[in-house]
């Protein structure tokens, strides 16, 4: 008897003790919440933005194009950030000038343009933290470096013409050449439509840098409210065939300027 009193006054100690062991770890629990909580309230007043993830997209405008991306970024620390980014664009030839044709509802096209060019990116960056904000209206200043892979992708210029009494596209680089060379002098010749030139396209691979400084000027720290400027240098395995009669390049350096919204979490 004395004995099983023994063992149930141990076993309800034991009870107590884990009890009570549990009571603990809910309340350390509670207090580490409470003061996560305390200091992400000091850094949103005083405009430090600190995340784990983050989701952005924006538009820019290149000193020879225009383009859209997609981003995702990974907070290694408040200072550092690792940004996965998707590119598409167009790129453009500064010699490019639409002509007018002397027929009526044609569309205008540019003589001598041989494909539309369309780089995709798909690279990583590394953003550092340059100046952050002073307070929830300031602005976070971050600069970034990286760079990656890179695909051309080039799209035939097809011009519609009148060939025989028929309407027919043509290009550089087909049997009809010498009417796509002589497309200026045509006054039936029009430009051509978004379908046109799909079914030859072509694609030429290179790499990438990219250097970029961000100003961060949202006023909320969950949400990204950016512009972007920075550089980019691109090289492709070969030269790119953009105009006729024009010097092609395998290396194209451009500025641009970036709009930039998301979120933070």
């Amino acid at each position: 008897m004395k004995k099983l009193l023994v063992i149930l006054m141990a076993l309800c100690f034991a009870a107590g003790a884990f009890a009570q062991d549990k009571e603990n770890s809910k309340k350390a629990k509670k207090e580490e919440k409470r003061k996560r909580i305390d200091a992400l309230v000091k850094q949103e007043e005083e405009g430090v933005i600190a995340y784990k993830k983050q989701t952005v997209y924006g538009f820019k405008l290149n000193s020879d194009g225009y383009g859209a991306f997609f981003e995702i970024g990974r907070g290694k620390s408040i200072k550092k950030t690792m940004l996965y980014q998707l590119e598409i664009g167009e790129r453009k030839h500064q010699k490019e000038e639409k002509l007018t044709s002397i027929a009526n509802f044609s569309s205008p096209f540019i003589y001598g343009k041989l494909n539309f060019f369309y780089p995709v990116k798909l690279g990583i960056q590394q953003q550092m933290l340059l100046g952050n904000k002073s307070n929830k209206n300031g602005v976070s200043v971050t600069g970034n470096l990286g760079g990656g892979l890179l695909l051309g992708l080039l799209r035939p210029y097809e011009i519609e013409v009148d060939k025989n009494g028929q309407r027919t596209f043509v290009r550089y680089d087909s049997p009809d050449s010498l009417l796509f060379i002589d497309s200026w002098s045509d006054p039936s010749a029009s430009g051509p439509n978004f379908g046109t030139g799909w079914n030859h396209l072509s694609v030429t691979p290179g790499i990438y840098v990219k250097p970029a400084v961000r100003f961060d000027y949202g006023r909320l720290n969950e949400l990204v409210s950016a512009i972007e400027v920075g550089l980019t240098a691109e090289y492709y395995s070969k030269k790119i065939p953009q105009m006729l009669y024009n010097k092609q390049k395998q290396f194209f350096f451009s500025a641009y300027f970036a709009l930039m919204f998301g979120r933070r979490k």
